[in-house]
């Protein structure tokens, strides 16, 4: 925090809206920091709050317009490609949708905050066809939500992040490898589950040519389409004699024999 600081003295009204522009496209790099120091610099006089608010919107709208068009182009693609980025891709998709579905255009004021939702949500808003000025209203609503509170954050507790940093530099290098180390375990254990999930997963898999020998061979199948509404809205093709249900469904659905094979697919 302490460099940020002395960076953004410097350098500030260029790096902020390049390194938010940058964040939101998708590059993993930490802005919070950033903004709790520029606010830190505007309680100290050092930089215009209010610019600051600018400078992170304005860019922020920009790479949710790009992404917002590129869902609208593209459709449920380019989520699925956000989503094999992240260390969870089997839940995004379904977690990001589950959040339009309740809250419709009102998710793009809270996405920013919850981590991994803030680059999905844009170009979904894109996928499920949102008016375009409807997603500028919210995204900008949003976008100046986010920006504000960690601004503000920065404004308010300026004194104690000024002091915490100091700290933190003092410790030097042990505390930035404690940081390291804590972030490489996380990602660490994240990929180690991802793969045992994976190992069990490919038991139970059937390739479609396969389901596809046994339809023709007349075998007596119960096949389950588990796309979200989001997906089967854009795309409503499915396999003939499937049904359509909510993950959610599934272990208390009636309608599933228990003497058939029950297949079930949701991409």
């Amino acid at each position: 925090m302490h460099r940020a600081i002395e960076f953004l003295i410097h350098h500030g009204y260029i790096v902020l809206p390049c390194w938010v522009f940058v964040e939101q496209m998708g590059v993993p790099v930490p802005t919070i920091p950033l903004l709790l120091a520029a606010g830190t610099l505007a309680a100290t006089g050092r930089m215009n709050f209010a610019a600051a608010v600018f400078l992170c919107v304005a860019p922020a709208v920009c790479a949710d317009s790009i992404w917002y068009w590129l869902g609208r182009v593209k459709g449920v693609k380019i989520l699925q490609y956000l989503c094999k980025i992240s260390l969870e891709p089997d839940s995004c998709v379904r977690r990001t949708e589950g959040l339009f579905s309740r809250r419709g255009a009102r998710s793009l004021l809270v996405a920013k905050f919850i981590p991994g939702l803030g680059t999905v949500a844009p170009p979904l808003a894109g996928i499920v066809q949102m008016r375009p000025q409807r997603f500028l209203l919210f995204d900008l609503g949003g976008a100046a939500l986010w920006a504000g509170a960690f601004l503000s954050a920065g404004y308010v507790f300026s004194g104690e992040i000024e002091r915490f940093a100091e700290y933190a530099f003092s410790l030097g290098r042990g505390l930035g490898a404690l940081v390291i180390g804590s972030i490489a375990a996380y990602i660490g254990y994240k990929l180690v589950a991802r793969q045992r999930f994976l190992r069990e997963l490919r038991i139970a898999r059937i390739s479609v040519d396969d389901l596809k020998k046994k339809i023709d061979a007349g075998e007596q199948l119960v096949i389950v389409d588990l796309r979200h509404s989001v997906d089967f809205e854009a795309n409503p093709e499915t396999i003939p004699g499937a049904l359509h249900l909510d993950a959610k469904e599934l272990e208390n659905h009636d309608r599933l024999p228990r003497d058939r094979d029950v297949i079930l697919y949701c991409t």
